[in-house]
């Protein structure tokens, strides 16, 4: 058994209006070994991206401990989670997010010119990881040039360009053809075993699903093996 990379205890997510609280996320449990591709699914509005977004130190749980890697995510500050988001998690969304007017190449490097890496080596892991999702001839491309599945490739590689312990996937293939969709799902799955991350993903996609390690249902708040 591997090491867990991740480990929610109790974890609660409650947002209150005027008129009721929502509990979305009620008393979930998880734990994720380093290395391994999670799939989770659920009804639409029952809290998978909530989820997601908690994991990646986007929001806050309003109950239990989250721990990713050496990250107390329940308690640490906000300027901490700066840190943590640029370093331990990368990114994947159902839209792709480029800056329009940066090149394929020029939005993979950004996160890492950010984060204090020397231009020309920023540029040059993004250059090998665009060679590596297909799309080493389109280095130049805005997004505009590139068709839906080469925007998404795209993404992937932005989220892995500083090195995350954890990428986190929120509907990847959900605004793509059916072709598209297969490639996307091959890399996705590839990602652990190409550059030693573990991939959690929420979709609605039956088939990326059924190609995961594990495999959750959410539901009530709380996850369940299916």
């Amino acid at each position: 058994m591997n090491e867990p990379l991740v480990e929610c205890r109790g974890l609660g997510k409650t947002f209150a209006s005027a008129v009721e609280e929502l509990h979305v996320l009620d008393g979930l449990d998880l734990t994720v070994e380093r290395g391994s591709r999670v799939a989770i699914t659920g009804a639409s509005g029952c809290g998978k991206s909530t989820l997601l977004s908690i994991l990646g130190g986007l929001d806050r749980a309003t109950g239990g401990t989250v721990r990713v890697d050496d990250w107390r995510l329940d308690s640490v500050l906000e300027r901490e989670l700066t840190e943590y988001r640029a370093k331990t998690v990368g990114f994947v969304f159902q839209f792709h997010y480029l800056l329009k007017d940066f090149s394929a190449l020029e939005n993979v490097a950004l996160p890492a010119y950010m984060h204090g890496e020397k231009r020309g080596e920023a540029y040059g892991r993004a250059s090998e990881l665009l060679s590596d999702m297909g799309l080493g001839e389109r280095l130049d491309h805005l997004p505009a040039k590139l068709s839906g599945g080469e925007r998404q490739r795209a993404a992937i590689a932005r989220a892995l360009i500083n090195r995350p312990s954890l990428v986190l996937a929120d509907e990847p293939t959900g605004n793509l053809d059916a072709q598209s969709a297969r490639t996307v799902r091959e890399l996705l799955y590839d990602l652990s075993h190409r550059y030693g991350t573990t991939l959690i993903l929420v979709t609605h996609d039956q088939e990326l699903a059924a190609e995961a390690d594990i495999r959750y249902m959410l539901q009530g708040g709380r996850l369940s093996l299916s």
